[in-house]
């Protein structure tokens, strides 16, 4: 065999190897990423099948007798379940039976009274909130009712008096002691507000912090340590953050407890670094010949970066906007240190208001001992996911709609 078909066969043999070598990486990539999808999709499907339940409720009807004066409407719900069973006449039977229905029944009633004053002196038929053992009984969760008890739920359900129906005080209601009663809505505005402070603060500030940085900062030492900080903030715990806030933002500044103002203060902080580094990384992937183009035609280098260059790394610069504010929606730490874990009933107004936020609610509601509030925080985990999936699908439309390809 001659040289040249020796080194031919040479060649094809590693050409095979090559090729076999790729093939293998391309399975292992494949592989890593059905893997990482297999585990998403695993976990997608464990919070919606366990916090679906939450998104309905269990409801009872009654036949109350309001009196014409007078406002003790809780014992005039204790009347109309009396009524209903009147065998019960026990005080320990008659405590077994009030705790059928929810506390927040007498505030249903009370709202219903108020709206129509005429109903006064008559008999009201009303569905009122069951009471969460009820509610999970009804659900196939293990009840924590006595026999007697399931026994009464029985009956109401033979004589249609006790169904479920949509939730809507999950998403209306404020935070509650009682699970049947707790909802998100505090917590959204509270998240809400949040991340429109944090935006209206962080995203000018790192823009033009990158901008300058990138086109007009000159190659110092000390820009080359601010550039070092920089990197090293976004690295930083989330915590630190809220310790910067607690002391600078409440106890230097005063500003109050509990405000999505502070909240979002802090957040912004937390997302500058990242705004700053991706808003860079979008000015440099800009042609310079963008930049030579425009100052030839005798813009100015303001009028080159800011009507040229910055509008082509806008799309770079957005995405990272949306991921860093995505990733502070879900921040519980600093919010837990500057206190949005206060109670709070009534809707936040402003950003002065005291509230909460969603990944604040969840920690409450995860340290609480009532079972009730087990599918309600994963209720409130599953909202949560769908405002982070919805940012990061966000980011992900507005690049590939706008991003140019040099």
């Amino acid at each position: 065999m001659s040289e040249i078909a020796e080194k031919k066969l040479r060649m094809a043999a590693i050409r095979k190897k090559r090729h076999r070598a790729e093939t293998r990486f391309r399975l292992f990539g494949m592989a890593a990423v059905s893997v990482g999808l297999i585990f998403l999709a695993v976990l997608f499907a464990v919070v919606l099948f366990s916090g679906l339940s939450a998104f309905k409720q269990t409801v009872i009807h009654l036949d109350i007798p309001v009196e014409a004066s007078g406002d003790n409407y809780q014992a005039m719900v204790k009347l109309s379940l009396r009524n209903a069973f009147q065998d019960v006449t026990s005080r320990r039977h008659k405590r077994e039976l009030y705790a059928l229905v929810s506390s927040g029944a007498a505030y249903q009633l009370k709202d219903r009274v108020q709206a129509a004053p005429v109903l006064r002196g008559t008999m009201v038929s009303i569905w009122v909130t069951a009471s969460a053992d009820v509610d999970m009984a009804i659900k196939g969760e293990t009840p924590r009712l006595t026999d007697r008890q399931l026994a009464w739920v029985d009956d109401l359900k033979t004589k249609e008096r006790l169904k479920t129906q949509f939730n809507w005080r999950f998403f209306t209601g404020g935070d509650s002691r009682e699970p049947e009663l707790a909802g998100i809505a505090v917590a959204t505005l509270g998240s809400l507000f949040s991340v429109f402070v944090c935006l209206a603060l962080s995203f000018p500030l790192g823009v033009l912090t990158a901008v300058y940085l990138e086109e007009f900062a000159p190659r110092t030492r000390w820009t080359d340590f601010i550039e070092v900080n920089i990197n090293n903030l976004a690295a930083v715990p989330s915590i630190v953050f809220g310790l910067l806030g607690l002391a600078v933002f409440l106890n230097a500044f005063g500003l109050p407890r509990s405000a999505p103002l502070v909240g979002g203060m802090v957040l912004a902080l937390m997302t500058l670094p990242t705004i700053i580094i991706t808003g860079r990384a979008a000015l440099k992937a800009v042609p310079p010949s963008i930049r030579e183009a425009a100052l030839a035609v005798g813009a100015s280098p303001l009028q080159a970066v800011f009507h040229h260059v910055l509008p082509l790394a806008m799309p770079g610069v957005l995405t990272g906007t949306i991921i860093g504010t995505a990733r502070a929606l879900g921040e519980t730490a600093p919010l837990l240190m500057i206190g949005m874990v206060a109670f709070v009933v009534d809707l936040p107004e402003t950003i002065l208001s005291p509230a909460t936020a969603l990944p604040v609610q969840v920690f409450l509601w995860a340290d609480s001992p009532e079972r009730g509030f087990e599918e309600r925080t994963i209720a409130a985990i599953l909202i949560l996911l769908l405002f982070t999936c919805l940012m990061n699908l966000t980011a992900v439309l507005l690049r590939k709609k706008y991003e140019i390809r040099w």
